[in-house]
């Protein structure tokens, strides 16, 4: 079955609150294989200007992908998450992320279209702050595959 369609231009409800930690952070660096010590000390990252501890630049995926399970879950929108395969992702960073931080997010669906009998479902997830601050733009492209 294919991807629903007319979930283009849709727009789901404010996901979180996503409570960012110190810990997190580190765990989320060492994942990745960041020496920065601007990840694990508060004193290193101050010295850099930030509050606390900051977050590598991918970190926001993975609050990204917990907005976006709004739609995958979504029986309706038809998404067969056996059959996912990752497109591409990009970032925009307004700020950076920092330990103490509280993120909420919005999915936007962005575009829905078939190429070659798979799904391309493009989405963007706008994360702001607690003040309701802009902090990252996370725009995600998967690929449903097709049954053939």
């Amino acid at each position: 079955m294919a991807v629903n369609p007319d979930y283009a231009g849709r727009e789901y409800p404010p996901a979180g609150p996503f409570p960012v930690t110190a810990e997190e952070i580190s765990a989320f660096a060492d994942a990745i294989g960041s020496t920065s010590q601007a990840h694990r000390d508060p004193a290193a990252a101050r010295a850099l200007g930030h509050a606390d501890v900051v977050a590598p630049p991918t970190f926001a995926v993975r609050i990204a992908q917990q907005c976006e399970a709004q739609l995958i879950q979504d029986p309706e929108a038809n998404i067969d998450f056996s059959r996912v395969v990752h497109g591409e992702e990009s970032f925009t960073h307004h700020r950076p992320i920092t330990a103490g931080d509280v993120l909420t997010g919005v999915l936007h669906v962005d575009r829905i279209r078939e190429a070659g009998g798979h799904g391309m479902v493009s989405t963007r997830v706008e994360l702001t702050d607690a003040d309701g601050q802009p902090l990252t733009t996370v725009k995600s492209t998967i690929v449903v595959r097709g049954e053939g």
